[in-house]
């Protein structure tokens, strides 16, 4: 549940009720006055994944200030978390790495980069990571140095550009609302119909295509920092 484009080339916020507008009655907004990876690396703390211990990243915790940040034009802090949808693609990549080596993959609506830096480390070619925020973009290289992994960032109108060369498409927790559903679906369509294999992580949101899906694996990874959520892997029918 990530930051990419839908023509006519409007960025595409996450909405999801761990987020709205105010958390603990603040609002996260993001601050345009402290270069992205700077304001991370101060406030974020890195730290190994509970659901997948192989990986670290840069996550927001009880005092990591994002309720300082400046109220002006912010979007939800989405790349500070780890979703349900991304954790369970990045496990099962990692428990099964013939999923991905040596293959070009793409981490669609990358966020923090978790499910890019899972495939890298499980043997992919290349991983181009899809985020249009700028902070995304710092928290996704970030947290890709820390565990000795590179990933492209790219931004990406999944209504309107060419299919990226890839292989693959690992696609977490894009399913977020009705806004964007139809697009993302069309989207992963025209991949499949270009040979690029699709996989898609997530909790059971709403708005993911149940009838479109065949489910290959769960695990219960947690979603957003909560502990029990069972997350599906799913393949395009």
């Amino acid at each position: 549940m990530r930051g990419f484009f839908v023509s006519p080339r409007r960025a595409i916020a996450p909405t999801h009720p761990r987020f709205g507008v105010k958390a603990e009655g603040l609002e996260l907004t993001l601050s345009r006055k402290t270069p992205p990876a700077e304001f991370i690396r101060r406030n974020l703390r890195l730290a190994p994944l509970a659901a997948i211990p192989e990986i670290s990243l840069y996550l927001a915790y009880s005092g990591s200030g994002l309720s300082r940040l400046d109220p002006d034009g912010g979007t939800a802090p989405y790349w500070a978390f780890a979703w349900g949808g991304g954790l369970a693609l990045a496990r099962h990549v990692l428990d099964h790495p013939g999923t991905g080596t040596g293959r070009r993959v793409l981490d669609l609506g990358a966020g923090s980069g978790l499910v890019g830096i899972a495939a890298m480390k499980a043997g992919a070619a290349a991983v181009l990571a899809a985020e249009t925020d700028t902070y995304g973009q710092a928290a996704l290289q970030l947290n890709a140095a820390a565990n000795g992994v590179t990933l492209t960032p790219v931004a990406l109108d999944i209504a309107a550009d060419p299919l990226p060369p890839v292989d693959l498409v690992l696609a977490g927790d894009v399913f977020y609302g009705p806004e964007v559903a139809g697009d993302m679906l069309a989207f992963l369509d025209r991949c499949c119909a270009a040979g690029i294999d699709v996989l898609i992580g997530d909790p059971g949101r709403r708005d993911l295509p149940r009838e479109r899906l065949r489910l290959v694996a769960e695990y219960p990874v947690g979603d957003m920092g909560a502990t029990g959520t069972v997350s599906g892997v799913y393949e395009l029918a």
